[in-house]
Formats: C-alpha cells, structure tokens, sequence
C-alpha cells in the first residue's frame, strides 16, 4: 500500500461547537463551502459513523461527485471521512482544538492510499501541482467554514 498526505490547520475565531456544527451540517454544506455544488445524503439520522452522502464539487478544474461515509466521529473533537474512487482510498481527518472559549484551531488531514501497483495515480494526485491543489482546496474550504462561523449571526 503507497500512500501521501496533505495537511491543513486554520484557527477560526469561533468556539468548537459552532464550527463543528459548520463542518458536519450535510444539508447545510452547499451554503457553506463554495465548491460544493451538490450533496445528496443517502442515510438517515444525525451525522455519525456509518452516515453516507454523495458529494458533487469542483476540483481539478472539474465537477466530480464522491460517495463520502464516516469512520469516525467524537463529537466535537474529531472526525474521519473516506471514500474509495478508482481503486484509491481518500481518508480525510478533522480534528478540532478549542483555543480559548472562542477560538478554534482545525486540523485536516488528506490522505490518498493505492494499491501496491497504483504509485502513479498518487504522485499525480498528492505530488507537487497536484499536493499544492489538494491543500489550496482544503484551505479554501477552512475559509468558507470561518466565513460562515465568524460572521455575526454565524
């Protein structure tokens, strides 16, 4: 198994609960994040292990729609997504630390694993251009979170 990580981290002026509320509101992430075009929740109930959606946004310059479940989730410190597109396996961590009674630092790991014979794909993937891509989007969408969180009324 080959596999390469991008990390994130952002402090958000923001207590943790808002900002896990920002990052977990499936219904709620097309308002938030920019390049989220469509989400299409395939289970029921409150956002936990086991919940799946289907997640349509832009990257790469194109639309590409992801099924999207949850490993893990320890409210409000941490969660883990994965999806599994062309053989490869995306994991994505949050982790969320309370800075204060207002400050939030996240923390988003993105990891791509492939099979043995997959190294490629990963280097295009998680390699030079491709980890500066990876990492803009993620920031991006850590700025979109703050917006929606920082803002009055957020």
């Amino acid at each position: 198994m080959t596999s390469r990580s991008v990390v994130v981290e952002r402090r958000i002026a923001a207590a943790r609960g808002p900002v896990w509320e920002a990052l977990t509101d499936l219904a709620g992430m097309e308002r938030v994040l920019s390049s989220v075009s469509k989400v299409e929740i395939l289970t029921d109930g409150s956002f936990d292990v086991g919940t799946r959606w289907r997640e349509t946004r832009r990257m790469f310059g194109k639309e590409a729609t992801e099924e999207m479940r949850v490993t893990a989730s320890e409210p409000p410190e941490r969660f883990v997504v994965e999806a599994v597109s062309h053989g490869t396996r995306y994991i994505s961590e949050w982790l969320l630390r309370a800075d204060g009674p207002s400050t939030t630092t996240v923390r988003m790991t993105f990891t791509a694993e492939a099979p043995g014979g997959v190294p490629g794909l990963l280097a295009r993937i998680l390699g030079g251009v491709g980890a500066r891509a990876v990492r803009k989007a993620v920031a991006r969408d850590l700025d979109d979170v703050a917006s929606a969180v920082e803002a009055p009324g957020g």
